[in-house]
């Protein structure tokens, strides 16, 4: 079967898309919407924007290890910073 022109890849930039990449992204999303449930409900600051930013953060961190950094530092400050 042959590869149709008009449908180009899906891949981010131009780039591969990498398995790490992609769970990685689904993980810290799934924690960031749980987060900013959360915060949303209780009225707090904290959990409510790492929770935003745990959603946001896959679209632009371009590797996977300073994905999971990023991720686990945005995943940690919430318990940290009891406000």
């Amino acid at each position: 079967m042959r590869r149709s022109q008009s449908c180009p890849d899906a891949t981010p930039r131009g780039g591969r898309l990498d398995t790490p990449i992609l769970l990685l992204g689904v993980l810290s999303s799934s924690v960031g919407f749980g987060y900013f449930w959360y915060g949303r409900k209780q009225k707090a600051p904290v959990p409510l924007v790492c929770g935003l930013l745990l959603m946001v953060v896959p679209y632009f961190v371009p590797g996977a290890v300073a994905l999971f950094l990023l991720g686990t530092v945005l995943g940690i400050i919430p318990g940290v910073l009891r406000i």
